[in-house]
């Protein structure tokens, strides 16, 4: 919609987590940090935790993209798993043929057996749990008798759990102490600053190709910190809303004003009081006619 406008060869604020996007500010590098060097000195289990938004499922994309050819990762996205079904997915993510109804005993051996493969042939296999926090408890005792999987110098299997801070509520109930137990790394996610959330604003505006310079003044980005608290994928919400309100008034840049009419019609996310879908909507209709609503 607004692509020509600003100068931009795709759309710098979208929610969906795009590695190409990743703004390193010193948490998220810290924590990707701490990843890698736990991954090549076989920690068992690695525990990520964050609010909504922070981006776990970024952090999570880039590991993957970023660990060398010396490492096998499982990558598995669906909480809603059973004992079975995990064990079935992490086959198929090995390459491991299965049939549905082979036994437990049989689906252990094929996994230890495709393990062991990795390890002589000096691969680490990495086993990466988004949403972990649903997991049942069940679920999470299967993950912990996976990792028993071992050598007598190292783990044949490592995990790392991404989830929100329900997950530590979930590790910290008495029947999973043994996993608790085997954390050997636990970080945590937090949300940008003010400084960091203006850089944050333009570094993905850059990376889209934009070219006015600057492009949100500076009361428009504190007021979409203090009404995001640094959360990222609400400031990618409130940008990409204040972009399009400027964008229908023919402007080039986003200050204040745009920013308050996005955080307004934002309000039923952000916690306020519901005012904004109404108005919103109608300001749409009248500025781009035959617009629907589901392209806010």
């Amino acid at each position: 919609m607004y692509l020509q406008h600003f100068g931009f060869r795709e759309y710098p604020f979208s929610l969906t987590p795009d590695t190409e996007y990743f703004f390193g500010n010193s948490c998220h590098s810290d924590v990707l940090n701490v990843l890698q060097v736990a991954l090549r000195s076989g920690e068992g289990f690695i525990a990520i935790t964050a609010e909504v938004g922070l981006g776990k499922t970024l952090l999570c994309r880039l590991l993957l993209r970023e660990l060398g050819e010396d490492f096998t990762t499982a990558y598995i996205p669906d909480p809603q798993l059973s004992p079975r079904t995990l064990r079935l997915a992490l086959g198929e993510e090995l390459g491991i043929s299965l049939d549905n109804d082979c036994t437990q005993d049989q689906l252990m051996g094929r996994i230890q057996q495709r393990l062991i493969e990795e390890a002589n042939a000096g691969r680490k296999v990495v086993l990466l749990l988004d949403e972990a926090h649903q997991l049942a408890p069940q679920t999470l005792e299967a993950v912990r008798l996976l990792t028993n999987l071992e050598t007598e110098k190292f783990k044949l299997l490592q995990v790392i759990l991404f989830g929100q801070p329900e997950l530590d509520r979930r590790l910290a109930q008495p029947s999973l102490r043994q996993l608790r137990q085997r954390i050997g790394f636990r970080c945590t996610l937090e949300p940008l600053d003010r400084q960091a959330t203006a850089i944050y604003v333009a570094h993905r505006a850059s990376v889209a190709g934009g070219k006015t310079d600057p492009l949100f003044a500076p009361a428009a980005i504190n007021a979409v910190y203090d009404a995001s608290g640094g959360t990222p994928r609400l400031i990618n919400m409130l940008c990409h809303k204040a972009l399009m309100v400027a964008f229908g008034r023919g402007e080039y840049g986003v200050n204040m004003a745009h920013m308050r009419r996005a955080i307004v019609d934002s309000a039923h996310v952000l916690g306020q009081p519901d005012k904004g879908w109404t108005r919103m909507a109608r300001w749409l209709a009248r500025s781009f006619p035959g617009t629907r609503r589901s392209a806010v």
